[in-house]
């Protein structure tokens, strides 16, 4: 006998066993209890719920039926759980502080915000709210799959057709193994709006459908604190969103103040919120409270809280958003059933599962009502044969000796299907009357019509989403309301920029290193008929070398020959009149004492598509995405690792296919493709550029463009254009070809730089005395030559920078 027991013992690994049972456990409670699914927004509890209501006829126009027979209903033949969990569920749905859009209309006490339970099932009555019916429409017709029940005696639907987005509408939350869901309710008209925009923008992002869902609508009302949190919660599924009570103060005397509390933060239980403020006053936690009530009624909440003599408000507030739920943190976790597997969401994610289960219903009810008038199609052709051929009819009938052979008579003479004939037999008497022959017409040809429309319908994905669209705005219209949640800026997370208004500034730096910002418009209105240069006063010997038009709100890169990058934002530079200089860069930028600007460079935003392409004094190149430099630091962030004794000489923003030019101080030159440099990190050293020869160094990097010039300028004041068409695009890296001829009159090159005839140059000596030239007025000369003189100096003198010139008429024309 032992033996025999003994033959019967599996051996069982124990870990295995329970991670496998676990496992099973954990699915069974994600997919079958806690966590709602993505289509219709509906647990299993809730769906059962709603479907046996729907089989008891427990429609809106109908009488309420007690809660106990509801419930046994559902648990009797679909949801073999405890009746409290399904009574609790019921009562949820029923609950105006808890269920945004009532699913449950009940009659009875089903709780309170104060926490009181709902009386027990056998005293409360429900049914369907009107809203649940579009849960339910066209259930009938096919729409949705069935599954057999629990003990599989009845079938009940695996999802509902809800013909608007539920999990949205309603939200949902719930505790599953190891996961847990928290959507928050939103407006009717705000989700179809979003929705019907997605319709017709199937591509459009988060960002497009947050024009149309500004937030949650919580069924308690309240205010939402700031965006961060809901951005963050539609873009990735998960955030935390701060929600705040809505309080008013009133005056009682001239030194006394009182806080009326007018709606609370979703799932705040009233009653222990005002124990909670009694119990800080007790504690002397908070002080100045002299009196605290609760006169809510049927009207709404209304919680009191007198303050003594000379107390502020405003700060008795603040204490109790910081110590009690009148400011709670809400949670978003958006987790619903994506094809019975859970996954996090964002809004966009939801909204296209909602309308992808709208496609199939559409679908699945036409092809059910196309069926449906196809077979009374067929029936109705029947009997026209039948009353074309009435006398023959009658005679075959009357010769028949019972029904069946009339049947077979009937198929066989007139070639109709065994309906048709069925249906023949079964037409009555008064259908040979010429009225009720005139109405089988009509409806023959009726059924044509819907038939082909069916048929247009389900060939065409266009017009079904018009029809989802069509239906969507119908139920926003009957049922839609406005929106009960208000928001707030959130003051702990503002910054400055969100206290200044975004409008178009003008940047101006001159060559010594002064920066002002001057606003557009107001510049203009004040403006008196002067040239724009008028109004930009600078000191001898000083110019505007750099001016742009930007907005407050962009971005400001500055590069310094140290290899740095500083950001800002353009409000973060000093404003200025017309007349006035303008704040030095060294005073608003933390550079080091040998650290000088070389580059500045307006950013609106830092995409991918944008590059950034650096060149250096000993030939580096080197190209980096603009989106590396979305960051920034107060002491400036590396933009190149530098080599000693290196410097950083000149920097350009590029699309990614320009040419490059690189200048050497002894006369040389290269051209090469962008694409011959690749893209590498922000902190890289880069490439060789230019392979430079003994005691030369690279003097300017620029982006040829067609019909352009190459101006030369040496540090003895010769110069000379050179068309763009004589340098060759070669490979990157080389020794390059000659640009100037270098000679001991001449000196070495001071720089190059690529210009158009119609701009003007500003030369610079080591003096810094200062020439303008019309660059027009320069001559146009070979590679190899030495240049005409455009500067006379003296023999300690030396040509140190070259700048193009900022037009009187340019910047008057940008100013205005």
């Amino acid at each position: 006998m032992d033996t025999e027991k003994k033959d019967h013992v599996l051996p069982i690994d124990i870990a295995y066993e329970m991670k496998k049972s676990y496992i099973d456990y954990a699915m069974s409670v994600i997919v079958g209890r806690a966590l709602p699914d993505v289509r219709d927004g509906l647990k299993p509890v809730h769906r059962r719920i709603i479907y046996a209501m729907s089989e008891l006829g427990l429609n809106p126009e109908k009488s309420f039926r007690k809660c106990a027979r509801i419930v046994g209903d559902v648990l009797g033949k679909y949801h073999p759980h405890g009746d409290t969990s399904v009574y609790d569920a019921l009562v949820r749905l029923a609950q105006e502080f808890s269920t945004r859009y009532l699913l449950v209309n009940g009659h009875g006490n089903f709780g309170s915000i104060d926490g009181d339970s709902a009386a027990a099932m056998r005293y409360t009555e429900a049914k369907m709210a009107r809203i649940t019916v579009e849960l339910l429409r066209d259930i009938n017709k096919d729409t949705v799959d069935y599954m057999p029940n629990f003990d599989e005696t009845l079938k009940e639907p695996i999802v509902l057709p809800s013909k608007y987005p539920n999990l949205l509408v309603n939200g949902s939350s719930g505790i599953a193994v190891g996961m847990a869901t928290n959507i928050p309710p939103h407006n009717l008209r705000e989700v179809v709006d979003a929705t019907v925009h997605m319709i017709d923008n199937p591509d459009c992002s988060v960002y497009d459908l947050l024009n149309h869902i500004k937030g949650p609508d919580f069924p308690t009302g309240a205010t939402i604190l700031g965006k961060e949190g809901i951005h963050s919660a539609y873009t990735t599924g998960r955030g935390r969103i701060k929600v705040r009570a809505k309080t008013h103060i009133e005056e009682i005397t001239n030194t006394r103040q009182r806080i009326v509390i007018t709606e609370i933060p979703y799932m705040v239980n009233k009653a222990r919120l005002v124990e909670k403020i009694a119990d800080l006053v007790k504690d002397k936690k908070i002080d100045g409270i002299s009196d605290l009530r609760d006169e809510s009624d049927r009207k709404g909440i209304r919680v009191v809280i007198d303050l003594k003599r000379d107390f502020n408000a405003e700060i008795i507030l603040n204490q109790l958003y910081k110590h009690t739920q009148l400011q709670e943190t809400f949670g978003v976790i958006m987790l619903a059933l994506v094809d019975n597997q859970p996954k996090v969401m964002n809004l966009q994610e939801i909204l296209f599962h909602y309308l992808n289960h709208q496609k199939e219903v559409i679908i699945r009810r036409t092809q059910f009502d196309l069926k449906k008038a196809e077979d009374r199609a067929h029936i109705l052709e029947g009997l026209k044969i039948a009353l074309d051929n009435i006398d023959r009819v009658i005679v075959i009938i009357r010769g028949s000796k019972n029904g069946e052979i009339a049947k077979n008579s009937l198929i066989e003479e007139f070639g109709l299907s065994e309906k048709q004939a069925q249906a023949i037999l079964d037409m009555r008497l008064q259908r040979l009357t010429g009225l009720e022959r005139e109405k089988i017409d009509i409806e023959f040809n009726e059924l044509m019509i819907k038939i082909e429309e069916f048929k247009r319908l389900l060939a065409d994905e266009n017009l079904i989403m018009q029809v989802i669209k069509e239906e969507l705005t119908e139920i926003k219209e009957k049922y839609g309301d406005n929106r009960r949640t208000a928001f707030e800026v959130d003051y702990e997370d503002i910054s400055m920029e969100d206290l200044i208004e975004e409008h178009d500034v003008v940047i101006t730096m001159t060559h010594v290193g002064y920066i002002k910002r001057l606003a557009a418009d107001t510049y203009t209105a004040q403006k008196r008929g002067g040239k724009g240069i008028s109004a930009l006063s600078t000191r001898d010997n000083d110019f505007v070398s750099k001016l742009f038009t930007t907005t407050t709100h962009h971005y400001i890169l500055f590069f310094t020959n140290k290899g740095k990058v500083y950001r800002l934002k353009t409000y973060e530079i000093p404003e200025a009149s017309r007349t006035a200089r303008g704040t030095a860069i060294v005073n608003i930028l933390q550079l080091e004492p040998d650290e000088k600007v070389t580059t500045i460079i307006p950013i609106k935003e830092f995409t991918d598509n944008n590059f950034l392409v650096m060149a250096t004094k000993k030939g580096i190149i080197k190209k980096t995405s603009l989106s590396q430099y979305d960051s920034s630091r107060k002491n400036g962030l590396i933009a190149i690792s530098l080599n000693d004794n290196d410097e950083l000489i000149s920097v350009e923003m590029t699309n990614g296919t320009s040419d490059i030019i690189m200048g050497t101080k002894k006369g040389y030159a290269i051209r090469f493709l962008e694409s011959d440099v690749r893209s590498v990190g922000r902190t890289a050293i880069g490439v060789r550029g230019i392979s430079l020869r003994d005691d030369d160094e690279v003097v300017s990097m620029d982006l040829p463009q067609d019909d352009m010039f190459i101006l030369s300028v040496s540090e003895n004041g010769y110069g000379k254009l050179t068309d763009i068409n004589e340098y060759r695009v070669q490979n990157r890296g080389g020794k390059g070809i000659q640009t100037y001829k270098i000679t001991t009159k001449t000196g070495d090159l001071s720089g190059i730089t690529v210009c158009s005839k119609e701009e003007q140059i500003i030369l610079i000596n080591n003096q810094g005395i200062i020439i303008r030239l019309e660059i027009s007025g320069i001559s146009i000369m070979g590679r190899s030559t030495q240049g005409v003189r455009l500067m006379k100096l003296d023999k300690s003198e030396k040509i140190v920078t070259i700048a193009m010139m900022i037009k009187e008429e340019d910047i008057e024309e940008i100013l205005e």
